[in-house]
Order: C-alpha cells, then structure tokens, then sequence
C-alpha cells in the first residue's frame, strides 16, 4: 500500500516542484521586465517637456546597448528627457518627431549592421538611398554617433560611418564630428562625455563608472582535443582568488580577461631580444571569451583555443592562459552581461543550437540550465537540438561524453555532427542545416529559438543564408525582432 502512494505523492511533488520553477522563471522575467520599464520611465519627460533626445543603439554583443544606457542617465541626470531604443525598433515617424538623436553604433563584421539594426539598414537605409521621391527627410533633426568598431577588421567601423553618412544625406544636421572608438578606446568615449556635456548644457556631467577587475585563479586546465588537425583547444576553469563569493551571471555571458600584465612583460622580454616592435599598443585590450558553466558549477569555465601569430608564436593572451599561466596563478577577469544572448523569454521555447569550435562554450551554458531544470522539475517538455561542427570526430568531439549523456536523458531530442575533415566532401554545419529544412521549419513554426555561437568568418554568414532560404526573409527578420534568433560570433 506504501508503495502504490508514494508514487502519486512522488508525481505531485514533482508536479509542484516544476510550477514552482516556472513561477520563479516567470517571476525573475516579469523582474527584469519591471525593471527595464521602470527604468525607461524614469527618463521620459514631463508632459510639457518637450521631444526627448533619442538615443539609438545597434548593438551585437551589448557593448553599444551598455553605452546608451549610461548615456541616457548621464543626460536624465542634467535634467534632459530621453528615451533608450534599439536601432531596430525605430520607424521613420520617431525619427521625424525627434529634435535631437544620439546613435551608438556597432560594428558587425567586416561593415554589416548588427543583426538587431539589419532591418533598419534594408528598410530604411537601403531603401531610402534608392527611392529619392519618398525620401526621408531629417533636415529638422540634430544628431551624434558614436561609432563602435575594431582596427584589425578592414571597414573599420563600418556601419557606423555608413549610418552617419546616411543621417546626412538625409538632411540631418551633426551635433559633432563622428566619433570612432577602436573596442573600448578610453580617449574616444572621453570625447563622446564631453560632447554631451555641450548638449546638455554642463560642464560636470557624470563620470561613468570604469570596468573593475578583480583577481581569479586558474583552477584547472584540460587539453580537449590532443591530434587534432586544428588549434589546440583548453577547458580552463577559475575560481575567484582569496576565497571570494562567487558573483552570479547568466547562460550567454562573457567574461573579460585583463591581459595588460602579461602584455607588459611580454614587451620587456621582446625588448631585451632586441624586437621592441614585437607588441604594440593593442596588446593591453582586454579578451572576451563566453562562459561554458552556469554559477551552479561553482566556477567559471571557458574553452580557449590557442591561436598562433604569422611567425608561428602563440597568441597573446591565448598563449598565457592556455600554456604559460601555471594551474594556481592569478588572472584578472571580469564578468560582462551579454543580454542578446542570453535566454530572455525563451526559456520555455524550443532550442535549436548551432555552433562550431569554441562556439560550443555558449551553447553548452544554455544545454546546462536545460540540464538542470529538467534534474530539478522533471519535465521533459521543451525540446533542444544541436548541431555542431569541428574537424574529426576522433579527436574535436568537445565534451561529447556530456552531450551524449544529455541526449539518452532527454536533455538534447537531436544531436548532428559535422566533422569536416572525415570525408572527402567538407561538411559544416550549414549542409546539415539545409538538408533537415522542414524539420527546421516544423520547430520554428512550434516556436523554436534559434542560437548561433562560434565563428563569424565561414559558419555563422552560411547558418544565415540556410535560414533565409528554408524560412524567407521576413520570417528571419521577425525571429530577430521578437528575440528568438541570437548570435554569439566573433
């Protein structure tokens, strides 16, 4: 008789248990949903306050998203309205009300949009340049951008410069010169404080608060794919150094690793050999690497692949963490909230994720709340299919033993592999894509979002085209408007 009970009160504590997950998910969304409602209030203005100042971001990673957020509340400090949107969400009638408009503009790849504000550059900006009789005409709105790019990429701030010669054929009329900031440059977001400070009339504006690194230890370090045809690749694990509390992060988020120590030592050993031009300036900019664990695991985790220079050297930073840096040293790290890549309100959604390489380290945090939802609930309900891509499957199969555990759990529904090197045809994951094109329809039209982590060159632009081709442009363009098409690629 025990027997024939516990198992219905084993049903209802798991029934229970999984309602009260999903209310504290709901919750935690409804949370941030308030909070960035509340937040946008507050620097709305008055009634009698006139048009707000527009301050627009394209962004890939959050970088450009971060800045216009401090922009807006060092100008709500000063006593200005303002309203925070993505590229991506303003139409031409915002843009004709406006006064005043900020854009902080990335970069993504070598001078496309990023994937929020790719809409705005076809719709708009594309079709403005070729339609001269409806054109837009800007000439009552004033304007500053604030191009985000990388120097090592040929159209170095591609889209930003494109973006403001676009608001000046227009007719808008500059604030300011374009400004350009290689990654994070200090002096260039200097300039950006002090032109609005002239917009907003002060000479005091707010200082924004600098990054803060603080020390962590490399726990451990594991090669991952000894014999392999490609780089080598690490999973390295960090723990805060001195016992410190663990901080909290979310699947989808990275890490920024200081490499300024070790590009300054590497600079004196390469002076004393007599090649001073061995490092330059760019060597001190920090690294970002996407986290492969969840705070759960009680540490960070990373995969890092050691890249080599064209004389065959290690990379800088790839070269320290993954040979140089001895298991127990110190690294200066920082966390960094990656909100286009995080689950957002598609924790309930099908997943289908797709990377390649080191890719798999965003991917595999996403499968790890999967994971330890379904251990905590029980519920196999929400589907997740991965493909993935590397060189041989004898030797490049990261963590195939977890996500073959994953699939016999129920975890994963569907696992494809594609080894490229193993055939004499090159497989990549977009091949494997377009050959299960309506099994890629049917998950997205049951509400599937998709996730794409890895390279930019190669994998992530053939992923794109698959997905246009099976499910057309418009769709595509909608998954990215209601967030149910991310990227993680670099």
């Amino acid at each position: 008789m025990t027997a024939i009970l516990s198992r219905p009160a084993a049903a209802l504590l798991l029934l229970a248990l999984y309602l009260l997950m999903c209310a504290a998910v709901w919750w935690r969304h409804r949370r941030r949903q308030r909070q960035a409602a509340a937040e946008s209030a507050a620097l709305l203005p008055a009634a009698d306050a006139g048009p707000p100042v527009l301050v627009l971001h394209a962004s890939q990673t959050g970088q450009a998203e971060e800045i216009a957020w401090q922009t807006a509340r060092a100008l709500h400090l000063a006593g200005m309205p303002v309203r925070v949107a993505a590229l991506g969400e303003v139409d031409r009638e915002a843009l004709r009300g406006a006064r005043h408009a900020l854009f902080i503009a990335s970069t993504y790849g070598e001078g496309d949009a990023p994937d929020s504000a790719a809409p705005f550059a076809r719709d708009l900006m594309a079709a403005q340049a070729s339609d001269a009789a409806t054109g837009l005409d800007l000439s009552s709105l004033q304007v500053g951008v604030l191009a985000l790019g990388d120097a090592t990429y040929t159209h170095f701030c591609g889209f930003g410069r494109a973006l403001d010669a676009w608001l000046r054929e227009r007719g808008a009329r500059s604030m300011f010169d374009r400004i350009e900031a290689d990654r994070t440059d200090e002096h260039a977001l200097s300039q950006w404080r002090q032109r609005l400070s002239h917009l907003a009339g002060t000479a005091d504006l707010a200082e924004w608060e600098a990054p803060v690194f603080t020390d962590w230890r490399l726990a451990a370090r594991r090669h991952l794919n000894p014999g392999s045809q490609g780089g080598p690749v690490f999973h390295l694990e960090l723990v805060p150094a001195g016992g410190s509390p663990l901080p909290a992060w979310e699947a989808g988020d990275l890490v920024q690793v200081s490499v300024a120590g070790e590009a300054a030592h590497a600079a004196h050993a390469a002076h004393a050999a007599g090649a001073a031009d061995a490092i330059d300036d760019d060597a001190r900019r920090p690294r970002e690497y996407t986290i492969a664990s969840l705070p759960a695991d009680g540490r960070v985790e990373l995969m890092v692949r050691r890249t080599a220079r064209e004389d065959g050297s290690p990379g800088l930073a790839s070269g320290w963490l993954t040979e140089r840096l001895a298991v127990g040293g110190d690294v200066a790290l920082r966390l960094r909230p990656h909100a286009s890549f995080r689950i957002g309100a598609n924790a309930d959604r099908p997943l289908i994720l797709v990377g390649n390489g080191t890719g798999l380290a965003g991917l595999r945090a996403h499968l790890k709340v999967r994971a330890q939802t379904r251990m905590n609930t029980g519920n196999g309900a929400v589907r997740a299919w991965l493909l993935f891509g590397e060189r041989q499957s004898a030797h490049d199969a990261h963590y195939r033993d977890e996500i073959e555990a994953w699939q016999r759990d129920g975890v994963l529904a569907r696992v494809d592999w594609a080894f490229s090197r193993d055939q004499a045809e090159r497989v990549h994951v977009q091949h494997l894509l377009a050959r299960e094109a309506p099994r890629l329809r049917e998950w997205i039209a049951d509400g599937a979002a998709i996730y794409v982590c890895g390279s930019l060159q190669g994998m992530a632009g053939a992923v794109d085209a698959v997905l246009r081709e099976t499910l057309g442009e418009a769709d595509v363009d909608a998954l990215i408007r209601e967030g149910r098409y991310r990227r993680d690629v670099y």
